[in-house]
């Protein structure tokens, strides 16, 4: 998995003296539809279980952890990153780590099956798939997942509204930030499923179908035309479902497919900042120094750089 790039903001941690206890002390925020938990421990501890009666979303605020699930090697776990977890499965995680100077924090957002399944039908009566046999679901075998800014920002939003809301209105505003919580995480599964399968699905999906066209043409002028007719739909139709399944747009995606190569040449040091430009498929050098500093947060010579001193 790549390096997590959006970060969820820390929750504030509990003074030492209000701990019920230095491993996995809970906080609960309780709610209509959903259960927001907070988890900290504050020393190194193995082997330590953890399981929902609801499908529960984990999101790594701070540290580091090592998860295992499904009966699967264990995988580090940081910030930047979510594990959606099914109902009743037995969540084993280890803390290598932890101290008081680096603890661990995390939530654990436990979700009711009937808000799910009636996302779900809403989703699938009012905005239904581009492929008539599809229909929108939580993938179960998608279920470690790296944060878009999209996802970082609702997952922020949510847990703002569980700690911090007062008003009347509480419940009403998790219900419908979980709606959009809910959209992103399909949406997120979405674009890692299809990076990774796009190749062995080209052939009968016409979203991997352009994606694999754009990735083999990154370095030519793609626009939304093109892309259309290579899925045999209307530039209109096209653009509504790819942002819809992938939650932005198809010149967003492109760009981050072209930042993503041009990462990948920077790490040679002996290309220019300008040769990657037009090696990745930009062909304007001060709007590619612009987007990289915007998506990574430092310029394409800083982050080189930071490369070779890394």
């Amino acid at each position: 998995m790549a390096t997590p790039t959006h970060l969820l903001q820390p929750v504030p941690l509990h003074h030492e003296n209000s701990l019920s206890t230095l491993v996995e002390n809970r906080s609960a925020f309780t709610l209509e539809n959903c259960e927001l938990n907070v988890f900290e421990t504050h020393q190194r501890a193995a082997r330590v279980p953890l399981v929902f009666d609801d499908l529960v979303l984990t999101s790594m605020l701070r540290g580091k952890k090592v998860m295992h699930l499904f009966d699967q090697p264990g995988f580090e776990y940081l910030p930047g990153e979510s594990v959606i977890v099914p109902p009743n499965e037995v969540m084993t995680i280890d803390f290598p780590d932890a101290d008081w100077q680096n603890p661990t924090q995390c939530i654990a957002l436990a979700i009711s099956k009937d808000q799910i399944q009636a996302t779900l039908n809403l989703l699938n009566e009012h905005f239904p798939k581009a492929e008539t046999d599809q229909q929108w679901n939580l993938d179960q075998q998608m279920f470690h997942l790296l944060h878009t800014q999209e996802l970082n920002d609702i997952i922020n939003r949510f847990i703002k509204i569980s700690l911090n809301e007062t008003s009347r209105e509480k419940d009403l505003l998790a219900e419908l930030a979980l709606k959009e919580l809910l959209i992103r995480l399909m949406q997120t599964q979405a674009r890692q499923f299809f990076q990774i399968n796009y190749l062995k699905l080209s052939s009968s999906n016409r979203f991997a179908h352009v994606i694999r066209y754009i990735k083999e043409n990154i370095r030519e002028k793609l626009d939304v035309e093109k892309l259309s007719e290579k899925a045999c739909m209307s530039r209109a139709n096209f653009f509504r479902k790819f942002k819809e399944e992938f939650g932005f747009a198809p010149a967003d995606f492109i760009l981050k497919e072209r930042l993503k190569l041009a990462k990948e040449y920077l790490r040679q040091p002996s290309n220019s900042v300008t040769q990657v430009c037009y090696m990745a498929g930009f062909q304007n050098l001060h709007y590619f120094i612009r987007a990289f500093k915007k998506e990574v947060g430092l310029t394409p010579k800083a982050y080189q750089q930071s490369l070779v001193f890394a």
